[in-house]
């Protein structure tokens, strides 16, 4: 299983991104797959999920901002983030998982600031 984010970057208060997760040498479509970030001296944590069937969970700092999803034909997971804030600034991984695996990816920094 391997996992690889990309499309971090600067970006100023209030403007947008597109993360990508590309997921290779797995099932992509029966796992679940989330979005978690780290800031600095902080734990990770979650910031969206999303099932094999669809369904969406969002972290309450992000609801109404992030939109989690997934192109299984393209092995691909996203997650667009709007009205971006400096308090986003992190280090987001993208996760696989089923029943018997958990796999991160390498990560990808976003950073908001103007």
């Amino acid at each position: 299983v391997q996992l690889v984010e990309s499309g971090g970057g600067l970006v100023q208060p209030g403007g947008s991104l597109r993360l990508s997760c590309g997921g290779s040498r797995f099932t992509f479509s029966t796992y679940v797959m989330s979005w978690y970030r780290q800031a600095p001296g902080k734990e990770r944590e979650l910031v969206a999920t999303i099932d094999t069937r669809g369904i969406t969970v969002y972290a309450d700092s992000v609801k109404g901002r992030f939109s989690i999803s997934r192109d299984n034909a393209k092995n691909t997971l996203y997650l667009q983030m709007n009205s971006l804030k400096p308090e986003d600034t992190a280090v987001y991984y993208c996760r696989a998982q089923s029943p018997l695996t958990s796999v991160w990816g390498q990560g990808t920094q976003v950073t908001v600031s103007s």
